[in-house]
């Protein structure tokens, strides 16, 4: 590769890769944070080289000459040996952000009139606006024209305390969707936060500011594993329940039966006085919830080591909570079905009993074969005779 003479070609690249597509470095361009002039050394040759390659030297020369901004261009006068004196180009200094645009052509052209037609509904609003604009390019890029006079439009009729209890969807808006408000609510919430001083970000978000009600997350299913509490329920067979209603509403049974994954709560027999919640996953922060205190609690989830990270983290919400299925005598009755685990969780420091943390270990290092055991794949009959061994267990104490 030639190191030397290089060419507008060059420079333009070099511009669009360490200054246009370096999305941190164009923003503080863009808000006077990086000063102007950007420079770019176009490493003029020495003697040998120029005589090695003049094709290259002389094309060097003329295409700077033709270089459309001439005054962005410095010359100094180089004496060559056997060449003879020439006016060569050393040095590119791009004085501001329009002559950076012009420079790299179209595209760069179009985006940044992209720019322009998307700020000029908001700033309308509020010139102060500008600064968070720039910071939040990517997203001003992805939106339409459409959503931006959506943005324009909701901006002003989001005011304080306007939630009245509702739930963000329900937001008593003028010719503006609420799923629009609810997929920008970042950018909404920077934006509010320039026009209301901070507020919004103060009050702990925009939900919290407009005092909306809290929109529901964490889903869990709940299924009843027998007449009784089926009757307790309402007599409904499968409810879901968001986090924040398990932390406070009771479950109307004695025994809780928590299963990390959402297909194997479907095949759960019936057990008496229990009801299931099932589906979450790594989602164990719901058990935290003051009425589990007095109720057995049991955890079945996969025999590997992020199913054991859960049942750990389980029982630090909840320490009497007991482990269902999750041993040795498990893995090795079904050690055919397991595989490899892919990626290992870390060793919980608590929340093991000492005979789980062995199993981690074991699991952790292969030393049966495998890694992993899902408890989707253990034989209905087992999975049956396992839980009636826990409820039994129940009821001896």
């Amino acid at each position: 590769m030639r190191d030397w003479g290089r060419l507008p070609g060059d420079a333009i690249e070099d511009l669009r890769r360490l200054e246009w597509e370096h999305t941190g470095r164009l923003r503080e361009r863009l808000l006077g944070r990086r000063p102007f002039p950007i420079p770019c050394l176009l490493k003029p040759p020495t003697g040998n080289q120029a005589l090695e390659d003049l094709d290259h030297f002389h094309g060097y020369i003329a295409a700077w000459r033709k270089w459309p901004w001439p005054h962005q261009v410095t010359w100094v006068t180089k004496r060559f040996r056997q060449l003879g004196q020439f006016e060569v180009p050393v040095r590119l200094e791009i004085e501001s952000t329009q002559a950076l645009i012009a420079a790299l052509g179209d595209e760069a052209v179009e985006r940044s009139r992209g720019w322009a037609e998307r700020m000029e509904p908001l700033l309308s609003l509020d010139k102060a606006l500008f600064t968070t604009l720039i910071n939040r390019l990517e997203e001003l890029d992805r939106l339409s024209m459409t959503d931006i006079h959506l943005l324009a439009s909701v901006l002003p009729q989001l005011q304080r305390g306007m939630g009245r209890r509702r739930y963000l969807r329900a937001l008593p808006l003028q010719k503006v969707d609420t799923k629009f408000v609810e997929l920008n609510q970042s950018l909404i919430t920077a934006l509010l936060d320039v026009i209301h001083g901070q507020e919004v970000s103060v009050h702990g978000g925009l939900e919290a500011w407009l005092e909306c009600r809290v929109t529901p997350s964490n889903w869990l299913h709940v299924k009843p594993l027998c007449p009784e509490v089926k009757g307790r329920l309402a007599g409904l067979d499968l409810v879901r329940l968001c986090f924040e209603q398990l932390t406070t509403y009771s479950l109307p049974a004695s025994n809780v039966l928590v299963i990390e994954n959402l297909q194997a709560g479907y095949g759960l027999p019936e057990l008496p006085d229990t009801i299931a919640v099932f589906g979450g996953g790594a989602n164990t922060a719901w058990l935290q919830a003051e009425w589990l205190k007095d109720r057995r609690v049991g955890y079945w989830g996969d025999i590997d080591t992020w199913g054991l990270k859960f049942l750990a983290d389980a029982r630090l919400r909840q320490p009497h909570v007991e482990a269902v299925m999750m041993d040795l005598k498990t893995l090795l009755t079904h050690v055919e079905r397991g595989v490899d685990e892919d990626r290992l969780a870390g060793l919980p420091a608590y929340g093991l009993t000492p005979a789980e943390r062995s199993l981690f270990d074991e699991l952790r290092f292969g030393r049966h074969g495998v890694g992993r055991l899902e408890q989707e794949r253990l034989s209905q009959d087992y999975v049956e005779q396992g839980l009636a061994e826990w409820i039994q267990a129940s009821a001896a104490v």
